[in-house]
């Protein structure tokens, strides 16, 4: 497919919302719809796309379908619920689901796609509201090789690497590790910080030292204005989230066999800290409840 190929982007929630103006920048032709009208209105009219008034018109005659959705069911719903896109798509097209959502949800929705010709990818996306917006994402695709590359260009223009890592369902399981190593860096984070702090180091300082030493993750910088100013820094990412993830890599946890004790303490602690009252803030809202601030 080349620049100007006719995309259809379901659910423009922050991530979502962000891959609609990239999309139009790098020229494609991009149609959205999403559950409230009003946030896909709110998201396409500053940058020239489209509005359909259901998901199955959004995606009839496009090249190619982003989904970047909330949860399982939602994704579940949006393909293959009573108004489902899957029965509007047309032969040829590929469907990207980039939410997160467990590998099994990713085989559930598949006969539907392609029953009507259509080729699905999970390719899940890893970064920031601002790596979209910039086209700086890491996604990684599980699926069709001949699909992917159907759909590269599409992909290129959101990403600064994209990996294909195996067969359908490989990309969701892969952004579930990316996750439990994310939530991980975050929680760790935030005890560390908030050690230093209760021991008499300045806030500003401690993050100094954490930014230039060996723990200097990308997640570790892009992150420091929400963890050293949390009241005054926007929510990139719910903490009621971060809790859905941690479900999800639990359950492939269980279903595989795999060891993952870190992640069953993490999820722990981001329960205690919904707990108390915020689980609508940032993750790094951790760190606030650590200091003893949450709403209990």
């Amino acid at each position: 497919m080349s620049e100007g190929g006719r995309v259809a982007l379901l659910g423009v929630g922050r991530m979502g919302g962000a891959m609609v103006g990239t999309l139009r920048r790098a020229g494609f032709d991009v149609t959205v719809w999403n559950r409230t009208r009003e946030r896909a209105e709110a998201v396409a009219a500053p940058v020239g796309a489209r509005v359909a008034r259901t998901a199955q018109e959004a995606v009839a005659s496009a090249d190619v379908v982003l989904s970047s959705l909330a949860d399982d069911a939602a994704v579940t719903d949006v393909y293959t619920g009573a108004a489902g896109a899957a029965a509007a798509l047309s032969a040829g097209t590929v469907v990207l689901e980039t939410s997160t959502i467990a590998p099994q949800t990713v085989h559930a929705i598949r006969p539907a796609i392609e029953a009507r010709g259509a080729a699905l990818l999970d390719a899940p996306v890893s970064g920031s509201v601002s790596l979209v917006e910039a086209g700086q994402l890491t996604i990684m695709v599980g699926g069709d090789p001949a699909a992917l590359e159907r759909a590269r260009p599409v992909l290129a223009a959101l990403s600064a690497k994209l990996f294909r890592v195996g067969d359908l369902g490989s990309g969701a399981t892969m952004k579930l590790a990316v996750n439990a190593l994310v939530h991980a860096i975050n929680v760790a984070l935030s005890e560390a910080l908030v050690l230093a702090e209760k021991a008499g180091v300045a806030r500003s300082a401690a993050y100094d030292v954490f930014a230039a030493g060996a723990g200097a993750a990308p997640f570790v910088l892009y992150k420091r204005a929400a963890f050293e100013r949390p009241e005054e820094t926007p929510v990139a990412f719910r903490l009621d989230l971060a809790a859905k993830d941690l479900d999800l890599i639990l359950g492939l946890a269980r279903e595989v066999g795999a060891r993952m004790d870190q992640a069953a303490a993490n999820r722990a602690t981001v329960g205690a800290a919904i707990a108390a009252g915020l689980g609508s803030r940032d993750t790094s809202a951790v760190a606030t409840f650590l200091r003893g601030q949450g709403k209990a």
